[in-house]
């Protein structure tokens, strides 16, 4: 069998979006407006992408919006929570906060799938936001007042659980989870309190109680994506080590996983690492890894031969059978996005999907090299 590729999820949001997420917020358009924004901005995504070759196909989360403040936000959140992660250059990005229960989703991703599905031929994917990301909506301590943290647990789950089987309702082929916070659990940056909680054990807990509602063959089309963040071409965890990341990433009973690889600097060692950790038998499904054979911060196009070097490598550690390839990241996860190192989101956009047929090939051309 060739090596499957996949796509991550996001894509740069036009400026022309990113305009009018920013208008919407300021109550200077109206949700329609907003609306056939984003419909342009979907149906453009899923086309391209189709034709660089991606077998599964997303529409480049261009419908979702993580201001995570503004319009939009339930009544029973307010805007003013802790920090997700502060980059390297500087900036940050600030979760919402619960302040009362039940805890409930605003929008499911499974209603923008369902949006942008008449768009495509191909088969489509969709990614969602773990549960442990939401985990970090409740407070780090103690309580709210009559809904306690098991509750807010029971509803989390429940809710990860409604949107993945609602994806795959919607026609979804693959459903990816997306798991940035996983690195940034290691960090224990000061500036930066819940990543000095010691949460990672209980990220991949909460994650397994979602996929444990799922049989062995929906899990093998769930995935799990990892990296050290990816927004205004910056990161927020690169100089966590791997290697203390992957025994416990493996743990979790995903049937495939997007690892960021292209931008590490010792690829060899980390591949060497997911050969050791990666399971043929978890918990009834195979484990498949993708790496990350494209930088999604970086503007240079990778040629199809150093995405298939790439992947050649990689097949000394990892056996053939459990290798896919991916890119590092999403390109854009966040919905204002000005992508500094490109220039402008526009040009970004236009390097994307360059990249996507790049590494579809290199794919291809591996797969001839090792005769699979």
């Amino acid at each position: 069998m060739p090596i499957p590729t996949e796509v991550v999820g996001s894509l740069p949001r036009p400026t022309y979006l990113q305009q009018a997420y920013a208008d919407y917020d300021a109550g200077k358009i109206t949700h329609d407006e907003l609306v056939a924004a984003q419909n342009k901005a979907a149906q453009d995504s899923v086309q391209r992408m189709e034709a660089a070759g991606e077998t599964f196909v997303t529409d480049g989360e261009q419908r979702a919006s993580s201001t995570l403040k503004g319009a939009g936000l339930p009544s029973n959140f307010a805007a003013d929570g802790q920090f997700f992660a502060i980059f390297e250059d500087g900036h940050h990005r600030q979760l919402p906060r619960l302040v009362k229960g039940p805890f409930k989703y605003a929008t499911y991703a499974w209603q923008n799938l369902q949006k942008s599905k008449p768009y495509a031929s191909h088969p489509m994917k969709q990614a969602v936001i773990a549960p442990s990301m939401m985990y970090l909506l409740y407070p780090l301590q103690g309580e709210l007042e009559g809904y306690p943290r098991d509750e807010f647990i029971k509803d989390l789950i429940n809710e990860c659980e409604k949107d993945i089987r609602g994806c795959f309702e919607a026609g979804a082929k693959r459903v990816s989870i997306d798991f940035t916070e996983g690195r940034l659990a290691l960090k224990h940056d000061p500036k930066n309190p819940w990543t000095n909680a010691d949460l990672l054990e209980r990220f991949v807990l909460l994650i397994n109680q979602v996929l444990e509602r799922f049989t062995p063959d929906q899990r093998a089309n769930i995935g799990l994506h990892t990296c050290p963040g990816g927004d205004c071409d910056s990161v927020h965890s690169l100089d966590v080590d791997y290697h203390k990341l992957l025994p416990s990433l493996f743990k979790i009973n995903a049937g495939y996983f997007l690892i960021q690889l292209s931008s590490e600097k010792n690829r060899e060692a980390v591949y060497e690492s997911i050969g050791q950790h990666i399971r043929k038998d978890a918990n009834g499904v195979k484990q498949v890894a993708f790496i990350g054979v494209i930088n999604t911060l970086n503007p240079a196009v990778e040629t199809p031969e150093q995405v298939a070097d790439q992947l050649v490598l990689a097949s000394k550690y990892i056996p053939v059978d459990q290798l896919g390839a991916t890119d590092d990241c999403g390109f854009s996860p966040f919905s204002i996005d000005d992508k500094p190192s490109h220039g402008s989101p526009d040009f970004a956009r236009d390097i994307a999907f360059q990249k996507i047929a790049s590494r579809v090939q290199g794919a291809k051309l591996a797969s001839e090299k090792l005769g699979v």
